[in-house]
């Protein structure tokens, strides 16, 4: 169930990100799922506070969060490929298979080990705010606003490729993300020599 007045600010990075109960290192909780999308509540130096669409809230690294556009525009008429229903049906037959296999668990016919073989793989997101609607896209590897029958992209996996730099003696430096010196603290993503950012935020014309 989506939080009544729920409406993402920023969109999880593509992999993913570790969460705090508090804005303290001693106190992991859940990680966050790639591309997410979450409201940031306030921050704290660093710390950002965050809300999920089920009311679920923690504290991330809050330099790490993707903004995304509030009510991104949707210009021009829809096309074919802008109908969110495929994206519905398919979210809706994930919802269905998570939701057998809970009851199965429930009941006692699936024990824990089967639960996780028979829910491995699947993915699904939406969250519906009225006319709008969020939908997470798992064979583009993206997350859509819609209005109706109109749809734009505001969010994907990788950003668009580019030519990599000529590699030094050892090759170029891949991204990588560095911990904190207590391994707990909020983490701090350092580009290597190809600049690539892990989710980048697109308009609907593109970036």
């Amino acid at each position: 169930m989506t939080t009544p007045g729920f409406r993402p600010t920023h969109v999880v990075p593509g992999d993913g990100m570790p969460a705090w109960e508090a804005p303290d290192p001693a106190r992991p909780t859940v990680p966050l799922d790639p591309l997410l999308p979450v409201q940031l509540l306030e921050r704290s130096g660093d710390w950002g506070h965050v809300l999920c669409s089920n009311g679920w809230s923690a504290w991330v690294d809050g330099r790490l969060l993707v903004v995304v556009p509030q009510d991104p525009p949707l210009t021009g008429p829809p096309d074919a490929t802008a109908d969110p229903r495929p994206l519905l049906a398919r979210a809706e037959q994930t919802l269905a298979r998570y939701r057998a296999a809970v009851e199965e668990l429930a009941v006692g016919t699936l024990d824990g080990e089967a639960f996780a073989a028979r829910t491995r793989g699947l993915r699904a997101g939406i969250v519906v705010d009225g006319e709008s609607v969020w939908l997470y896209d798992t064979e583009q590897g993206r997350w859509v606003y819609g209005e109706g029958v109109r749809q734009a992209t505001y969010a994907t996996d990788e950003g668009p490729r580019r030519a990599a730099p000529s590699p030094g003696p050892e090759g170029p430096a891949p991204t990588e993300v560095v911990a904190g010196d207590d391994g707990y603290t909020p983490t701090q993503v350092v580009a290597g020599d190809d600049g690539h950012a892990p989710t980048q935020v697109v308009t609907p014309d593109g970036p």
